[in-house]
């Protein structure tokens, strides 16, 4: 092929693996991103409280019960359009649920929780995101699933809708709770 040729050909050539490469990508499903956690211990910290910064909370403070982690932020729009099946999850009280408010203002979290309803059994103030990196956390929403052992069993990224809850969440969570 003379050199007139291959310099036609050759950006056509990456064009074309580009594009595959592209539509592939587009195929994968962002909720399926893996974490290494699923399978280990859940990471350990001690946070002081939301609605009373004076009181610490520790996932070691939920050994022998299956529970839920709610990643979330005042700041964060997909945690308002989940917020609502944060609720009804809530409402069935077949779990506890403990928010860890990520990157926010503690009075803009309180103010949120007063507008929209509390969920959570209680929520945890991470103020520079350090547990986040330490969960794993991409971004908010994200909610966890932890044993009574204190073993990640599943990470659910980005906001839970009804789908979610009903199809994914309560069936692991209710499977968690019968073994």
């Amino acid at each position: 092929m003379t050199s007139g040729r291959l310099k036609y050909w050759l950006p056509a050539g990456v064009f074309v693996f580009l594009v595959v490469v592209l539509a592939i990508g587009l195929t994968l499903d962002p909720r399926r991103v893996p974490s290494p956690l699923i399978g280990e211990p859940a990471p350990a910290f001690q946070l002081a409280r939301l609605s009373n910064p004076n009181s610490q909370f520790s996932p070691a403070d939920m050994h022998g019960k299956v529970w839920v982690l709610n990643v979330w932020a005042s700041w964060c729009v997909s945690c308002r359009a989940e917020h609502e099946v944060m609720k009804q999850l809530a409402a069935q009280m077949i779990v506890p649920i403990v928010g860890l408010n990520y990157k926010d203002k503690p009075a803009d979290a309180r103010e949120w929780l007063a507008d929209l309803g509390n969920p959570y059994t209680m929520s945890v103030m991470d103020l520079d995101g350090r547990v986040g990196i330490d969960w794993g956390v991409y971004g908010v929403p994200e909610t966890f699933l932890i044993d009574r052992l204190g073993v990640v069993r599943y990470k659910y990224i980005g906001p839970v809708d009804h789908s979610g809850l009903t199809k994914v969440l309560i069936p692991k969570i209710k499977s968690l709770q019968e073994s």
